[in-house]
């Protein structure tokens, strides 16, 4: 009886150790994780960011860090007053080794996940590959702790890893419209044709903003704003028009016709000085572009020529060329400079000819009708 409440008094003191222990390493934790905090707002963007990512990887591993320890306390309390049995001893042992493998991963998986999502908004190829690149890493890192954890419990992992070989060739077949879009995706990002905000125009006819570049699918938002989701497969595969690259600005050409009397000097120069005052005026028009006038075609009513402007970007060109269009109108009136309505000419005189010459060749052949049918009589 007496041994046994010895025993029971060792247990309870190393109880009472490994709690205070623990509550010593919380605290500690805290006071940590807040002189970090403190840290950060002393420094600079770059180390900002850098602390940032630090408090934020350190949170949930120190949680298992403690929680690691606790158990470790608890293995060695139990052996030391004799309570444990050597298998029991063993396993303890092993789940501490799977716990401490399991902290690691997710330490490193937290780093590298804020990582990528602090410095995304700072890099344009980490901006668009933050989804992609984030579970890709996680997926893989998820694998290697399953196997390193499996190995620290003295389970065999090369049947497994054989087995994975043989289940893996078996889902990529399965999966192979999946991984060809996966992998399209991923060459999207690398070869970089369009970033996430850029306005395209696919071979397909489709064309908006591109609003996100995923695992599958990259998806465009259209100008009568609704979303098209397009595989990653097809748009690797088509002819891509980037209005945003190598910038946004953009000419726009409009076409305009005048009168064959009109001067074709005068006309030139009214036009350019309505161009540059909307170019200069609009919100949208390009103030530094200079815009020229170039003459083109002989039409059947008009000579027509074509007028280059510029806008800011793509999606404004409507405005600008709205914009011009009726401020040369105004000012072509002004200037009695007439825009002719399309004309089809009628040569009366030929049309009279050919009306006489058919009147007399069917009078032609009546008069021979009527002396065929009296000869007959005859």
């Amino acid at each position: 009886m007496e041994f046994i409440d010895v025993l029971t008094t060792k247990q309870s003191m190393v109880a009472g150790g490994c709690l205070a222990i623990i509550v010593i390493l919380y605290i500690a934790k805290r006071l940590f994780l807040v002189r970090l905090r403190a840290q950060m707002r002393q420094q600079d963007n770059e180390h900002n960011h850098f602390y940032q990512v630090l408090i934020l990887a350190l949170n949930a591993p120190l949680n298992l860090t403690i929680l690691t320890i606790l158990l470790w306390l608890v293995r060695y309390g139990l052996t030391i007053t004799g309570a444990l049995a050597k298998e029991d001893t063993e396993i303890l042992g092993h789940i501490i080794q799977a716990m401490v493998i399991i902290t690691l991963i997710l330490f490193v998986e937290r780093w590298v996940t804020y990582a990528i999502k602090v410095y995304a908004s700072r890099s344009p190829l980490l901006n668009n590959t933050r989804s992609i690149a984030s579970g890709a890493i996680r997926a893989l890192l998820i694998g290697l702790c399953i196997l390193l954890v499996l190995g620290s419990l003295g389970i065999s992992v090369t049947p497994l890893i054989a087995s994975l070989g043989i289940t893996s060739l078996a889902v990529a077949l399965a999966l192979q419209p999946t991984l060809e879009n996966f992998f399209s995706g991923v060459q999207i990002l690398i070869d970089k044709p369009f970033r996430i905000g850029d306005f395209i125009e696919l071979e397909s006819g489709e064309q908006g903003f591109v609003d996100k570049i995923g695992w599958r699918s990259t998806w465009i938002k259209m100008l009568p704003n609704n979303i098209v989701i397009v595989p990653n497969s097809k748009v690797s595969q088509s002819k891509i028009i980037n209005y945003y690259y190598p910038e946004k600005e953009l000419s726009v050409p409009v076409e305009v016709g005048v009168h064959y009397n009109s001067d074709l000097d005068f006309v030139e120069k009214i036009t350019l000085e309505v161009a540059n005052q909307v170019l200069l005026e609009h919100e949208w028009g390009v103030e530094s572009y200079d815009p020229f006038v170039v003459y083109h075609t002989f039409d059947n009513s008009s000579i027509n020529f074509t007028v280059m402007l510029r806008t800011k970007e793509y999606f404004n060109r409507f405005f600008v060329k709205s914009t011009f269009i009726k401020a040369l109108h105004k000012r072509f009136n002004e200037e009695n400079i007439v825009i002719p309505f399309p004309i089809t000419a009628l040569n009366l005189q030929q049309e009279g000819a050919e009306s006489a010459m058919a009147g007399r060749y069917a009078e032609q052949l009546n008069a021979g009708q009527s002396a065929g049918a009296e000869a007959e009589t005859k």
